[in-house]
């Protein structure tokens, strides 16, 4: 169903350097599309004839005029949920996903965008939707200079019994073929729809390390984008997935990598959980032992400390609540890219935790995100020093209100950090520093990873309990964006197309 848009006005303390981009209330023009068709590549996918005209308009038409044409069609009446369609869709066909990252960010960004839009109020909620467009384009340019990957046709004559499929697709997956992995991934999500196939691909989206986490990211990206946009066009995205998931990144297939061993072990644990583990007592002081043993402990440490908990009452919670905060810490230890994905894979992994209904895949995706962090840990440590911070250590600071923290922020974000705690704990409106914080990400972010990381956390929030909270949040300035950072260019581009 169409995704319905939020009416919610920005907040007061949106700081005035924001106040010029206020006009937008003629981009709530919503209506369907009609295009005329052009010629796909030979053996390419095609997708149904109610998108394919405006995917293939996204395809060919060039990076400098996308935007204009999109905005052209828009004022005639294109459908919010089309172009987010179109997008997903001509990101799946034309941008090799693998590795998991890098330039097919132009498809796990997507839902990202999609959040940040339905999340704003209507006078800016084209603008995440038409800075993705740009950057399929770039993606789709990149993906050429590298070979120019398309999707190919679904081979009908090898696809197993609707019967037979979901054995297929496990048996696929466990030995890593692609090729039958791409048929039974089709038949089985033909036969059990969306959520027969998810409940797999919840389990084999947090199997490896691979791809720091982007494997988990696209898993519960696309579940959501498809929400959205519809099942009708779930089978091109459901064969990414699969292709995406079996990406071994040179590792053999047979062999003990180190990406897989924590599964292996954790296979074993998740047996080991009492039959009541859900129903425990929120315990801070478990919070914080887990907190411990992420920042100095191994992974398997960490693993076997949460079956110890779980098994002796604490809540799963006061778990997810050391998870959460032990991923965002590592980025005021050392920011960027690897820390930013802590906390990206964790919002991923959390979600699939909360949507599967298999008790068995739930316990394996806590059991790996419990993994992973330490595994994100070590993997900064070989980037050179972390700094000896604890967010749970983070001193509150007095400030005069949300002007002065996002001043703050990308000049002297440790302030900022401790600004945030400060306006918080006092009571300050957590709507206020969220809607700013999204608004600056679509003025002044330049990278996939602005709308990935700002999504993730502001949701997030709401994910941590209480008492952990508005530290949670605090420690996001390390990767937002502040009101004294350069201005990206594309904001007044769209806003031109959009009025011409």
């Amino acid at each position: 169903m169409a995704a319905a848009i939020s009416r919610r006005r920005f907040g007061q303390g949106a700081i005035g350097a924001l106040a010029g981009l206020a006009d937008f209330g003629f981009l709530s023009q919503l209506q369907p599309l009609s295009a005329a068709d052009t010629k796909l590549p030979s053996g390419a996918l095609q997708f149904r004839p109610d998108i394919e005209p405006l995917v293939r308009l996204l395809e060919t038409t060039s990076r400098d005029k996308l935007l204009e044409e999109i905005g052209a069609r828009i004022r005639r009446g294109l459908s919010y949920r089309d172009v987010l369609t179109a997008l997903l869709l001509a990101g799946v066909r034309n941008v090799r996903p693998r590795p998991v990252g890098f330039k097919f960010h132009a498809v796990l960004v997507v839902n990202s965008a999609h959040l940040a839009s339905v999340q704003s109020p209507d006078e800016h909620r084209w603008l995440p939707i038409f800075w993705a467009l740009d950057y399929f384009k770039q993606a789709q340019a990149q993906d050429e200079r590298e070979g120019d990957w398309t999707m190919s046709k679904l081979d009908e004559a090898k696809l197993p019994t609707t019967s037979q499929a979901e054995a297929a697709f496990r048996t696929a997956m466990d030995a890593w073929d692609e090729t039958a992995a791409d048929t039974a991934a089709a038949s089985l999500l033909r036969g059990s729809g969306l959520t027969g196939i998810f409940e797999l691909l919840f389990r084999y989206g947090c199997r490896d390390f691979r791809d720091i986490g982007h494997k988990a990211i696209y898993v519960a990206n696309s579940w959501r984008a498809l929400g959205t946009i519809g099942s009708d066009h779930a089978e091109a995205v459901v064969r990414s997935l699969a292709y995406a998931l079996l990406d071994r990144g040179g590792d053999a297939i047979h062999g003990d990598a180190p990406a897989d061993r924590p599964i292996q072990r954790n296979r074993e644990l998740a047996a080991k959980f009492s039959t009541a583990w859900k129903d425990g007592k929120l315990d801070d002081k478990a919070t914080l032992e887990l907190l411990k043993t992420l920042r100095d402990g191994s992974d398997e440490d960490s693993c076997r400390l949460v079956v110890e908990m779980l098994n002796r009452d604490v809540a799963p919670q006061s778990i997810w609540d050391a998870l959460f905060v032990g991923a965002e810490e590592l980025l005021i230890r050392q920011p960027g890219i690897v820390a930013l994905h802590a906390v990206t894979s964790t919002n991923a992994l959390h979600f699939a935790y909360r949507t599967t209904a298999s008790d068995e895949t739930r316990r394996l995706v806590l059991l790996q995100n419990a993994a992973f962090v330490p595994l994100f840990r070590k993997a900064m440590e070989r980037r050179g020093a972390l700094k000896e911070q604890s967010l749970d250590m983070l001193e509150p600071i007095k400030t005069s209100g949300v002007d002065e923290i996002f001043s703050d922020v990308g000049n002297d974000s440790m302030t900022a950090a401790g600004e945030m705690l400060g306006y918080l704990d006092a009571g300050g409106d957590p709507h206020q520093l969220m809607d700013t914080a999204r608004l600056l990400i679509f003025l002044k972010g330049n990278n996939a990873h602005d709308y990935k990381f700002s999504s993730a956390v502001l949701e997030d929030y709401y994910h941590v309990s209480p008492r952990w909270r508005n530290r949670y949040l605090a420690a996001s300035v390390f990767n937002l964006r502040g009101s004294k950072q350069p201005d990206n260019r594309l904001v007044e581009r769209a806003r031109a197309a959009l009025r011409a």
